[in-house]
């Protein structure tokens, strides 16, 4: 999935043991007034001209005969929190980074928009194929709060104070049946507690995939590259990159990634 990156610091970044999080501390969602202007900057005249130029990338559809649109709720992504790995004991699993809208064009092709908030208001910073992000949530039906782990890209919900996968990713890292969130806690620490911004990992040029080789995509996935490449090409030294990047520059290491386009 296409994931931006910037670099960020995040302070000290050893620790010697890992703990759990609380069950019960989930920043909240985007509110109603946040998710209205952030769908309203996914559907201007400019955001729909260039998801007609997404659609009609491959030469499938004509740009003028695309016609997308978007369809179903927006929702708040939350993503793993970079003080939940490092064993913080009051960082929540995941908290909210964009907001998602589903866009489909005429001949059936669904892309997932991504919105963030900016010093210049709602901003569309990001185009992916598929819709993994309103999906996802679709499926949790409001039981509990969902996230995803970008490094491998894993959906999860949380429910009950356990980690319950949503897909196939998922269900590799966590069994059919989930485990508790402190189990959770303690595989993601073990997997990139040493991989975080300032870093030796980091440091050595491989925080954030620079210098990384993505894993081999599933056979349906599109083609992958590294979160930094990613970066590289759609965002650097914009304000965008600034405020988005440095958030997910903290979830750290190669991802599979959808084919998107990065918005500046």
């Amino acid at each position: 999935m296409a994931v931006l990156a910037t670099a960020v610091a995040l302070g000290a970044l050893v620790p010697t043991t890992a703990h759990a999080a609380p069950i019960s501390v989930f920043p909240a969602p985007f509110t109603a007034a946040d998710t209205a202007q952030a769908r309203e900057a996914a559907s201007t005249p400019a955001a729909l001209l260039t998801l007609s130029r997404f659609f009609a990338r491959d030469g499938a559809i004509a740009r003028s005969a695309t016609r997308p649109h978007l369809v179903g709720p927006s929702v708040t992504v939350y993503l793993l929190d970079p003080g939940f790995v490092t064993g913080r004991p009051d960082a929540p699993a995941a908290d909210p980074q964009f907001v998602a809208s589903k866009a489909v064009s005429a001949n059936g092709q669904v892309a997932s928009v991504w919105t963030a908030r900016t010093a210049q208001g709602w901003k569309v910073v990001n185009i992916a194929t598929g819709g993994d992000e309103t999906d996802y949530v679709s499926k949790a039906r409001g039981l509990g709060t969902v996230f995803r782990e970008p490094q491998i890209d894993a959906w999860y919900v949380v429910r009950d104070g356990r980690v319950l996968p949503l897909d196939p990713d998922a269900r590799r890292a966590v069994g059919k049946g989930g485990v508790t969130l402190a189990a959770y806690q303690r595989l993601v620490h073990t997997r990139y507690g040493d991989k975080l911004p300032g870093s030796a990992y980091d440091r050595a040029g491989e925080g954030g995939g620079y210098g990384g080789t993505a894993e081999p995509p599933h056979a349906s996935s599109a083609p992958t590259t590294t979160a930094g490449a990613a970066v590289t090409a759609g965002l650097a030294g914009t304000a965008v990159a600034a405020l988005l990047g440095a958030r997910l520059r903290a979830r750290f290491g190669v991802r599979r990634v959808r084919r998107s386009r990065h918005i500046s």
